[in-house]
């Protein structure tokens, strides 16, 4: 359960095997083949795929983004695949040639299913894709258990400071906004699990869409990332809570008071009225920051020049400059009942091209391949700069995927801590 699947002999080995699956179900003797079922085949394959393309980018639209290339290709392989298999088995004889038929089809698409994981670093381990639990996950009655606390700033470590932090599950309810959300994730570092424990800064930290609270602990494997701050820094970490923003896996309701949900007022307002009434936190809303990744970054966006006094800083991690279904008509047409103005009043580069938050810091991280969040990383840096905003523009090596999102936590978390009361 903890074989790599991003790096190591495992991707380069489902690689191989695919390529030479799809050899095998390709490549055969006799004119006929090459001159009039292998084309059959292969046009069968490109109609297909581009129709299932379609379908997905302008059709369904699950998320805003395109199809990447890369996913187009491998998807296109194993349609390819199973388009030449269904034809090889029209004609084929003998028992074993018709059992290697769907056995070489299914390694072509386990080999894709591989590649699709790897460009986007979503799950390190087997452990991370199949299984709930994660790592030292625990009831939050136990790690919140009550007791004395003290400010960070006069906490001492003591002898018996645990090694790790732990994971806790939590149901944060839509009380005044309403909203349905599943089930947030609160990572409690070392120096919150001691007695007195230190009243530590809040981090409300953002998924991206499609995506849910435990992508930030799978793919990037946030409390490995935590722990390691903590370790060099006598078990102080901010508590980080990891809301649901999005109510179901493909759903987006775009972190707006709208027809599609309430989500501003769950991520303004219960949220942070749950961590306050919860947990043994620093109160100080100085201390507070939000961040981000993807829509989750453009949601934290949103939030900090919605809510400057609850969120003065803010890590915007490969977000977009704006909310988005796919392209304006649609935002309009189902967030607002095709009402225009109402979306551009929310829309956050508009606010922020009348507003004027001295008090707010923000670091803007992306990718440095990333050939669509980068360049509207730099237009939110310019706005958020124009409105007196302390900016930090920051490009990782990288594309939009796990390889950047990741990483910027640990790039950000210097950057955040003298903000929230930390040693950096």
């Amino acid at each position: 359960m903890s074989i790599p699947l991003l790096r190591g002999v495992l991707p380069w080995a489902l690689s191989l095997l695919g390529l030479v699956a799809l050899a095998a179900l390709v490549v055969a003797p006799g004119r006929r083949w090459w001159a009039r079922r292998l084309p059959l085949a292969a046009a069968t394959a490109v109609l297909a795929t581009t129709g299932l393309v379609l379908v997905v980018d302008d059709v369904w639209q699950p998320f805003p983004d395109e199809l990447p290339a890369d996913v187009i290709v491998l998807l296109g392989l194993a349609v390819l695949a199973l388009s030449a298999g269904a034809v090889r088995w029209t004609y084929v004889r003998g028992w074993w040639r018709r059992a290697a038929i769907p056995l070489c089809v299914a390694v072509v698409v386990l080999s894709g299913l591989s590649g699709v994981n790897v460009a986007f670093g979503a799950y390190p381990t087997p452990r991370a894709l199949f299984t709930q639990q994660l790592d030292r996950q625990v009831p939050l009655d136990q790690a919140n258990a009550p007791g004395p606390d003290l400010a960070a700033a006069g906490w001492q470590r003591p002898d018996d400071l645990p090694d790790q932090g732990v994971v806790a599950t939590a149901d944060i309810p839509g009380q005044v906004s309403g909203f349905v959300a599943r089930p947030a994730l609160v990572y409690f570092p070392p120096a919150y699990l001691t007695s007195p424990r230190a009243r530590l800064p809040v981090l409300v930290l953002l998924t991206g869409q499609p995506g849910s609270p435990r992508d930030w602990f799978t793919g990037g494997q946030l409390a490995a990332r935590l722990d390691r701050y903590a370790a060099l820094h006598d078990g102080l970490a901010p508590v980080v809570v990891v809301p649901d923003l999005l109510g179901s896996q493909l759903a987006n309701p775009l972190c707006l008071d709208s027809q599609l949900g309430h989500a501003a007022s769950y991520v303004d307002t219960d949220v942070p009225a749950w961590i306050r009434a919860t947990l043994h936190v620093d109160p100080a809303p100085a201390h507070w920051a939000v961040a981000g990744y993807s829509s989750g970054g453009t949601c934290a966006l949103q939030a900090a020049v919605r809510s400057p006094s609850i969120y003065p800083t803010l890590l915007d991690i490969s977000g977009q400059d704006g909310p988005t279904l796919g392209s304006r008509d649609r935002t309009v047409r189902e967030a607002f009942a095709g009402d225009e103005a109402a979306l551009s009043a929310v829309e956050p580069m508009n606010e922020l091209a009348t507003s004027h938050l001295p008090g707010t810091a923000a670091m803007v991280v992306a990718g440095d391949h990333d050939r669509v969040y980068l360049p509207q990383a730099q237009r939110v840096a310019d706005a958020l700069q124009g409105a007196g905003v302390e900016v930090e523009l920051v490009t990782l090596h990288g594309g939009h995927s796990w390889a950047v999102w990741g990483p910027a936590i640990d790039h950000g978390l210097p950057w955040l801590a003298p903000r929230m009361g930390l040693p950096s």
